[in-house]
């Protein structure tokens, strides 16, 4: 009985720190209509400050916490509020969720340049881990007593504060008609604010107190990854109810410890179920919520997405490949790699874009559903040792067919939902496959399967296909095939935007209500468009696994489909080029960042700070591209080629790029400059040409609104050169004779005679 009522209370606790840290979730999605996928960052990073000022600096207990939870966590909310969520209201839900996935990953990022991972931080709880009384024969800590009475105060507060305040429906007006609550003479951007700074110090009150619980040293995707799990917690009340919210959060607590305590011992694998079971829980909730309403009137947001026809795709996609075929010629043999990396990456990157871009679902985990593919592919395909080992096309066939399958699977139950609900199950999904495939490192007998092993010791190695007579094992040859893989994958997407279907699912995402009246299943749609993607993020990480040679389940984090995510939203996720960059970005980007500037600071004992530092600045910088998302909905590709289109009445400012360009290629050629300098130049001429354009030829560049906003500005006498270059207007002298104290002239539109008024310009 002992033993049952102290895993009770451990499950209690555990599920009142879920309570805590979803009940702030639940406030600011509630007012705001923002689901903040950065509230685990924000709990992480304020355990980290808080073990800095505790532990680090050593400032008593008291001092430590109410700065973090009393005055880091309220700023916190304000700051993200005032710059970021302010502006999200009329975007499309992608883009909210890009936007604090930016947040997130710039928080984990700073965090770990502050606080080096490898060095382990403990914290002990609130009074000390030793300060407790006996209930029952169970001794509760001090620290676990105050987790559950906030827990209980939270829940009664928050339910009284919605329903019986007027500063509560003030909140619930907020998302509901913002215009109409104005009009009551109230101010909704304060409002939503004053919710954001107390969701903030809620998430900052869950990661002081769950890292005791929980126990270990501070780490930041482990902390991150922790409290999202109360998302689980967060659904249960449907992102509304605060009651059933911290009735899911002690279900999940009680769940936990239960299944660790009771399931027999020669389960070893209980220890995964435990870390996926807030996961599962969230797939379950899923599948019992009621359908969501279809959503009528067409949401008005900024997104313009520009569908290019197939004939102008297809000399875009032959253009690349010989591009990339010049690249194999005139880089470094070893970059080639990365640049294979690169492209396969932006494979994955390009199940985004069907699914995302036109259909406008969320898919958060294209990773996830890309290792389902490499496993499948690695046990049916993968034949001979060594040198000599092959995968055979079945496996390809076989782990794509995986991927769609699976794809289908995880969609179904979330296909009566919205947007974000799909997101939602993609990212459990995610945890599920990180929690119960990735981690199968051992071998284990199977009911059908046998004694195998999912992850032979923690890495997966898929040799080249064969392809005839192109060897693939060959870097430069890999990367061609690749761009040709890309190119007609590209293609075929543009293609089937320009069909019917591609026209149903731009349909189903402006307008489901109007989509299913029209006679279209969006079941069908969405079921289908989920399949496609999933199978092209699966031949994409088949890909890229033959690219980078093995892998290990880490390359397969949530953490990391987020990052993809969130850099081909930001590269333009309607386009096939914005999955370009975001594959780029993830594939080279970051190898290209750390590995230039380690070396750097590997060479140089004096500078070796400033690179390491530099290393990190770039990296969190990065991670925040994602929040230029709120002002460009449309990505930054969009943008560049929308400079471009006014040059076609600039021919020769475009002959000079070229120039620029065919010159560079041949001082690399000729080797005069490096891969390096060679691409900083190809991105300056890329970058200027435009500014070039504007200033040399204006004329054939400028709209007439632009070139009349020119003249106007050219014709401003500047305030200095006035009475100098040009004689004051009657209106001017006025005002200086005021400002001097001077006795004031009569405007000529005041003056009793009119004629007049020349004779007092002259003066």
């Amino acid at each position: 009985m002992d033993l049952f009522l102290t895993y009770t209370l451990v499950g209690l606790v555990m599920g009142a720190v879920y309570a805590i840290a979803a009940s702030g979730l639940v406030l600011t999605y509630t007012t705001s209509g923002v689901f903040n996928f950065a509230h685990g960052a924000q709990a992480m990073l304020s355990a980290f400050l808080y073990w800095q000022f505790s532990v680090g600096w050593g400032l008593p207990v008291p001092v430590a916490f109410v700065l973090v939870v009393l005055v880091f966590g309220p700023l916190t909310g304000v700051l993200l509020h005032k710059t970021l969520m302010h502006g999200l209201r009329d975007v499309a839900e992608v883009t909210k969720v890009v936007v604090t996935v930016a947040v997130l990953l710039g928080m984990v990022s700073l965090s770990q340049w502050i606080w080096n991972p490898s060095e382990p931080r403990t914290v002990e709880m609130l009074w000390g881990n030793r300060t407790s009384f006996e209930l029952f024969g169970v001794t509760i800590r001090y620290h676990e007593l105050l987790c559950l009475v906030a827990a209980a105060a939270l829940a009664i507060g928050l339910r009284l504060l919605f329903t019986r305040s007027r500063v509560g429906v003030t909140m619930r007006a907020v998302v509901d008609d913002p215009d109409l609550l104005r009009l009551n003479g109230y101010n909704p951007d304060r409002v939503a604010m004053a919710s954001w700074a107390v969701g903030a110090a809620l998430a900052a009150l869950a990661g002081v107190l769950v890292t005791p619980v929980a126990g270990g040293s501070l780490e930041a995707n482990t902390l991150t990854l922790l409290v999202i799990d109360t998302f689980a917690a967060a659904m249960f009340g449907r992102l509304k109810s605060i009651p059933r919210t911290f009735v899911g959060a002690l279900f999940l607590g009680l769940a936990s410890t239960y299944v660790l305590a009771y399931a027999p011992t020669e389960w070893d694998w209980v220890g995964n179920v435990k870390t996926a079971l807030p996961m599962i829980v969230l797939f379950l909730v899923l599948l019992v919520l009621p359908q969501d309403r279809l959503r009528g009137a067409a949401q008005r947001t900024r997104e313009r997405a520009r569908v290019p026809s197939v004939r102008f795709a297809a000399g875009w996609a032959v253009a690349f490949v010989v591009i990339m075929f010049v690249i194999t010629k005139i880089a470094n043999p070893l970059m080639l790699g990365p640049w294979a990396a690169g492209l396969a990456f932006s494979i994955i990157a390009l199940s985004l874009v069907p699914l995302t871009g036109y259909a406008g679902e969320i898919n958060l985990a294209p990773l996830s559903f890309g290792s389902i593919a490499v496993i499948v592919a690695y046990h049916v395909g993968v034949s001979g040792t060594g040198m000599d080992a092959r995968l055979s096309w079945t496996g390809v066939i076989a782990g794509v067919l995986a991927a769609a399958l699976v794809g289908g699977l995880v969609a179904l139950p979330a296909l009566r939902l919205r947007g974000l609900y799909l997101a939602l199950s993609t990212m459990a999904f995610g945890g599920l496959v990180s929690a119960l495939v990735l981690s199968e490192v051992t071998p284990r007998d199977w009911p059908i399967w046998g004694e195998n092993t999912i992850f032979p010791a923690a890495v997966i190695t898929l040799p080249p296909v064969d392809l005839g007579p192109f060897d693939l094992s060959e870097d430069a040859t890999y990367l061609v095939a690749l761009s040709v893989v890309f190119a007609v994958l590209g293609v075929a997407v543009i293609a089937l935007r320009n069909s019917g279907y591609g026209r149903r699912l731009a349909a189903m995402k402006d307008s489901p209500a109007a989509a299913a009246m029209l006679g279209q299943s969006l079941v069908r749609l969405k079921l289908s468009v989920f399949m496609l993607s999933a199978a092209i993020a699966g031949l994409g990480s088949i890909l890229m696994v033959m690219a980078v040679g093995s892998v290990a389940p880490d390359n397969f984090l949530i953490t990391a489909s987020l990052a993809l995510v969130m850099l081909t939203v930001v590269g333009g996720v309607s386009y096939v080029s914005g999955a370009l960059f975001g594959g780029f970005m993830i594939g080279m980007g970051f190898s290209l960042i750390n590995g230039t500037f380690g070396n750097l600071a590997a060479d140089s004992d004096m500078y070796s700070g400033l690179f390491g530092s530099l290393s990190h600045v770039f990296a969190i910088a990065i991670a925040l591209t994602g929040l230029g998302v709120n002002r460009n909905p449309s990505g930054i590709v969009n943008d560049i080629c929308e400079s471009y289109r006014p040059l076609r009445n600039a021919p020769p400012v475009l002959y000079a790029g070229i120039g620029a360009g065919l010159a560079l290629l041949a001082l690399n050629w000729v080797e005069v400059i490096g891969d390096w300098t060679f691409a900083l130049g190809i991105f300056f001429v890329v970058v200027l040409l435009p500014v070039l354009g504007r200033v040399w030829m204006p004329e054939q560049v400028l709209t007439e609104s632009e070139l009349a906003e020119r003249r106007a500005r050219a014709a401003e006498v500047p305030p200095e050169l006035r009475a100098l270059d040009a004689p004051l207007t009657p209106e001017e002298r006025y005002d200086l004779d005021t400002y001097l104290g001077l006795p004031a002239r009569a405007l000529p539109a005041l003056d009793e005679n009119p004629h007049d008024a020349p004779e007092v310009a002259r003066v």
